[in-house]
């Protein structure tokens, strides 16, 4: 039944976009020629929507039970894309999604529409879906036909063509229909997708999008054709073969050889060495100023978002000048920098012969450098995790990839990313990766699970002495409480220490080396013969010193094993093997 867009609609579309670009992932990076054939497009779509998902998510489970209104819901689904918006592609696509809730949100952007009421009908969809896209080329510095941008604008003019009085299903139908219908022309608009025998790859994301628009708005199932069918239906329109005489590529295996060699034609310059992307708070003289200087260090420059938070995307051969420029500008964080590889990044390198696949693998999630390097001396592949950013499925997605392993064995860290890592494993089984998730709670776990890997034995052996290991290492943290409240030891006040026992709060102190006393001795009243120690950087060197010494003086022949966690890490675990 046709729907109208209320907060209840922009979750299932969330989760049905979210879906979708899971579904389209590997066919969307294998069509990636523009702006740099880096193979990453899809990927990025997928983390950028994951974030807005799960922005989504928290704002419908901290306003239980009542809800949030239409305008909450959709500012929640810009502000994640906004955060975790990955490449260029995802840069774009956050636009798309703030340039949406200007509209959605706003009471004075259309006629008649309050901004907390309950939905929006469709003249304000089409409105919305015009601002996006508007918005978005906006946001470029230098905007390219035959682009997802041409795909955006495309879809919001079918939108808004003579349908006033159409209700939301018919306008997201409507700017499917003709994203579509765009997407298969842009081969046509850009040369280097007509030489690839490919469609753009942002343009075909942003499809599977408005797909799940119309599948949240009218329950339709809809989605982009096979990864073919758009330039099956330009080499029609054409009359026949790709402009350079090669056979049209049929699927995304074909595709990706077809972009290759697109590639390898297109990249006779050198391109940016960087692609440089952070948040940034600044105000918005301090970013027009940003966007000029970055437009001479670069290319492929978008600035997003309003408001006073920005995220940048650029590529660039001096990285640090990149940064220096948002740290003249405001406040940069979150600086991710990718070195697009040796010689010219738009282009693909020649051939080299596949890598061997290694037997096995480990990859872990862990908070802190201190933690990653110990990982890492393991021989696992690491995924870093920060406090209150935890990553996303993508992510560790992508570290089981990097692993290159036909086994792999998955160390969460984490109880909360439980659900996270199982969607992670479930996709690379679905590459024909054989994953093991072993479901640690707590960095110590992971410790004692690699303290017992050995390689060479069967994989189901493996698994079990790891698990069987990490289940027998109880596990506790200190933490520093940031508001009164309620735990299962009772009220702790803002700046208490407290000390938290496989998950609970089990201790409330004022000083860390007395709760963390009181802690171990409840973990050993249980016996033990090992404590493992992880120091963040706030605890000093006469602290370790301290809770060595008492475990020594007050429990006879348990060994204790001290690590420094480094930077971001939590401000003291312990393990109790």
């Amino acid at each position: 039944m046709p729907q109208n867009l209320d907060a209840v609609a922009i979750r299932d579309w969330s989760a049905l976009a979210l879906d979708a670009l899971g579904q389209a992932r590997e066919e969307i990076d294998a069509i990636n020629v523009y702006p740099v054939a880096d193979a990453d497009t899809g990927t990025n779509l997928y983390l950028t929507m994951e974030s807005a998902t799960r922005a989504v998510d928290a704002v419908f489970t901290g306003l239980e039970p009542a809800g949030p209104t239409r305008a909450e819901a959709v500012r929640a689904l810009a502000h994640g894309a906004l955060i975790g918006a990955r490449g260029n592609s995802g840069t774009i696509l956050a636009q798309l999604l703030r340039g949406m809730a200007q509209v959605l949100a706003d009471d004075e952007s259309a006629p008649g529409a309050a901004g907390d009421a309950p939905h929006a009908d469709g003249e304000r969809l089409a409105l919305a879906l015009r601002r996006a896209a508007q918005s978005a080329y906006q946001a470029v510095a230098h905007p390219v036909e035959g682009t997802v941008l041409t795909v955006a604008r495309a879809a919001a003019e079918a939108a808004g063509a003579g349908r006033p009085a159409a209700d939301c299903g018919a306008v997201a139908r409507a700017a499917y229909d003709g994203a579509r219908a765009a997407l298969a022309a842009t081969p046509d608009q850009l040369a280097v997708l007509g030489r690839a025998g490919v469609v753009d790859a942002g343009g075909r994301g942003l499809v599977a999008v408005l797909g799940a628009l119309v599948g949240a708005l009218s329950g339709e199932r809809v989605g982009a054709r096979n990864p073919a069918a758009a330039w099956n239906t330009w080499t029609s329109a054409n009359g026949g073969p790709r402009p350079d005489g090669h056979a049209r590529a049929a699927g995304a295996d074909g595709m990706a050889s077809s972009a290759a060699e697109c590639a390898e034609g297109v990249g006779s310059g050198a391109g940016p060495a960087f692609e440089v992307i952070y948040l940034l708070e600044a105000d918005d003289d301090a970013v027009a100023r940003l966007r000029t200087r970055l437009d001479a260090l670069g290319d492929s420059l978008v600035v997003v978002g309003g408001d006073g938070l920005w995220n940048v995307h650029v590529h660039v051969d001096d990285a640090g000048a990149a940064v220096e420029a948002g740290v003249e500008a405001g406040r940069p964080y979150r600086i991710r920098i990718t070195h697009f590889g040796l010689g010219d990044a738009h282009a693909v390198r020649a051939a080299q012969p596949p890598r061997e696949r290694a037997q096995r693998g480990i990859v872990a999630v862990v908070r802190g450098e201190g933690l990653g390097g110990l990982y890492a001396e393991a021989g696992a592949t690491t995924v870093p995790a920060r406090a209150g950013e935890p990553p996303a499925s993508g992510e560790l997605v992508q570290a089981v990839r990097r692993a290159h392993a036909r086994e792999v064995v998955l160390l969460p860290n984490d109880a909360e990313l439980r659900h996270t890592a199982a969607a992670a494993a479930e996709q690379a089984r679905s590459e024909g990766v054989r994953v093991a998730l072993i479901p640690t709670r707590s960095p110590v776990q992971g410790i004692a699970a690699l303290a017992v890997h050995e390689p060479d034995r069967r994989f189901d052996e493996d698994v079990v002495a790891m698990t069987a290991a990490a289940g027998a290492t109880r596990y506790a943290e200190l933490a520093v409480a940031e508001r009164q409240s309620w735990t299962s030891a009772g009220i702790c006040q803002a700046g208490d220490v407290l000390g938290l026992i496989d998950g609970d709060v089990a201790v409330i102190g004022t000083k860390v080396p007395a709760t963390a006393e009181v802690v171990l001795d409840r973990m050993l009243a249980a016996g033990g013969e090992m404590v493992t120690l992880v120091l963040g950087e706030e605890v000093s060197d006469d602290v370790a010193e301290r809770l060595q010494k008492h475990v020594r003086d007050s429990h006879l022949a348990v060994d204790t094993v001290l690590y420094r966690g480094g930077p971001q890490s939590a401000l003291l675990l312990i393990g109790v093997e």
